[in-house]
């Protein structure tokens, strides 16, 4: 008999099948049960992480498609709609082939297909740190256990500053991270007032700027990131400036990095 592997082990909702000693190829379709629902996958990559406190570590990026929301600056609105379905197995097959520790679920909005929180433990179980990217206005309570959480915080330039993000407060934990895209000193300012009026429960918090580049999507003038510098300086924010590496190394129209 094969050893089980980590794929098998990973919810006990799914019923695991004898494995014939004679299939190696398409191991994975004994393990999972065949009816999970699958999820839209715009695409999976292996690059160097452009972001948050893991900034320049390679990473398997694991983007999910559909977003219920419509932000001003978005870069990846190619994610909205299309993608390919997947099932679980099928995500852990590709990913392992990376042979990379981190993933990172993004999107679009990942949080809103229903087999998330399930993909997030089925890695975990697999041996892989996983990172979630989320715009804040979904629920992060059923995948808060499963994984590292980077969410977002609308500002008043996003035009998507609803504020629903509060309610995930309560599931957020140390090591976690919060994230402001500042696109306007006027965003600098909200954000400002938001980070010293509210007790978030992780420490790392991030400004990241929209930068002032043709490339941008819409034009989308953004903010000098040596203004914002001086700004968080000069008043002595504790928080964690962060440019987008991956634009740098790559530009800002590539996809896949």
């Amino acid at each position: 008999m094969l050893r089980p592997s980590p794929f098998q082990l990973f919810n006990n909702r799914y019923r695991t099948r004898k494995i014939p000693r004679k299939t190696h190829r398409s191991f994975l379709c004994y393990v999972f049960d065949v009816r999970e629902t699958p999820l839209l996958v715009t695409e999976i990559f292996h690059s160097l992480q452009g972001e948050t406190s893991l900034v320049g570590v390679p990473f398997v990026f694991v983007r999910l498609t559909g977003c219920n929301l419509r932000c001003a600056y978005c870069d990846s609105a190619y994610a909205f709609k299309g993608g390919t379905k997947y099932s679980i197995a099928e995500i852990l097959e590709k990913v392992a082939e990376f042979k990379t520790k981190h993933v990172l679920l993004t999107g679009g909005e990942p949080l809103l297909q229903r087999p998330v929180p399930e993909l997030a433990s089925a890695l975990a179980r697999a041996g892989h740190a996983v990172s979630i990217e989320t715009h804040g206005e979904a629920s992060i309570e059923k995948v808060a256990p499963h994984a590292r959480i980077i969410m977002d915080v609308k500002t008043p330039a996003s035009k998507m500053n609803r504020g629903n993000w509060r309610a995930n407060l309560p599931h957020l934990k140390a090591g976690d991270e919060v994230k402001f895209v500042i696109a306007s000193p006027e965003d600098y300012a909200w954000a400002r007032g938001v980070l010293r009026e509210t007790d978030f429960p992780t420490s790392e918090i991030l400004f990241s700027p929209v930068m002032r580049t043709s490339g941008s999507p819409g034009d989308f003038p953004g903010v000098d990131p040596t203004w914002l510098a001086e700004r968080i300086l000069e008043d002595r924010l504790p928080v964690r400036m962060q440019v987008q590496l991956h634009k740098i190394l790559w530009g800002n129209d590539r996809r896949g990095v």
